[in-house]
């Protein structure tokens, strides 16, 4: 097997983490990244010679682009870019101020965005390459008190889907990834509980105490996920969406099958719209 460049963001804990580690088992090398990368010190511990750690805070104007340039300055290209950098936030729409969302989105969606764009013109220079975003099995799919969380996924699928269209051309895939509940911080340290309003209590109330009990409870494993992620990246057909969990099996397909029920309901009348000639 060639051995291949991941550079990875938000490599400090969670997916990344185990991203990282897995790539650094099958020999490849490593563009790891975090706010602090004090917090990588034991994953360059475990192949100094294999992992470049990099500062990048994906809000910052221009960061993405240093990152990506000293990357290839460093290892001369990158095979698997993996967009992990985020965190989640619970609370209802009207919960939500403009600060928070605005937020999240900078993190979750404009930042994963700035690194896509950073990369691209180099990914089709070479000619070959993948893209793995990290959605969420919320990024087809949304509940009480998740959906600012779920905006910013909705987002990047979309903007995934007409990217995966643009670079197909120059040989570069792009994944979408849509796990359900894996065992890392999202619902510790990397999720915000926003300030409640009582009158929710019966419906996000219940997804708040979801949130805060899964925490370490979760069934999935992120080492897995990363192995899974290999073996969709190395198909002949590699996926646009790929779920991760039973779970996120689960709930997207009955989702998408309730979206069929519907649409046949409701297809006469939508036909009907049309101009009478």
């Amino acid at each position: 097997m060639q051995k291949q460049v991941w550079f990875i963001t938000g490599t400090s804990s969670g997916f990344g983490e185990a991203f990282a580690r897995y790539a650094l088992s099958q020999g490849h090398r490593v563009v790891a990244t975090a706010r602090d990368t004090r917090k990588l010190e034991a994953l360059v511990a475990q192949a100094p010679d294999r992992v470049l750690a990099l500062p990048l805070d994906v809000i910052k104007a221009g960061a993405a682009q240093h990152a990506i340039d000293v990357a290839y300055e460093r290892f001369g290209r990158i095979d698997v870019l993996i967009n992990n950098a985020g965190y989640g936030i619970v609370g209802a729409v009207e919960e939500t101020s403009d600060a928070d969302l605005r937020a999240i989105m900078d993190t979750n969606f404009f930042g994963a965005v700035d690194v896509m764009r950073a990369a691209a013109p180099r990914l089709r220079a070479q000619g070959s390459g993948a893209v793995v975003n990290i959605s969420s099995l919320g990024g087809q799919l949304s509940m009480p008190g998740f959906g600012a969380y779920s905006a910013t996924k909705f987002a990047l699928e979309g903007i995934s889907e007409a990217l995966a269209l643009e670079l197909a051309p120059f040989g570069v895939k792009v994944v979408i990834v849509e796990p359900g509940s894996f065992r890392t911080n999202l619902a510790g340290a990397a999720m915000q509980q926003l300030p409640e309003i009582a009158a929710y209590a019966d419906t996000v109330g219940a997804t708040r105490d979801f949130a805060r009990g899964m925490h370490q409870t979760q069934e999935g494993d992120p080492a897995k996920a990363a192995a899974a992620l290999d073996v969709a990246l190395r198909a002949e057909v590699t996926p646009l969406r790929l779920q991760l969990g039973q779970d996120a099996v689960d709930m997207v397909r009955n989702h998408a099958e309730q979206m069929l029920r519907d649409l046949h309901a409701w297809s006469a009348l939508a036909a009907d719209t049309r101009i009478d000639a």
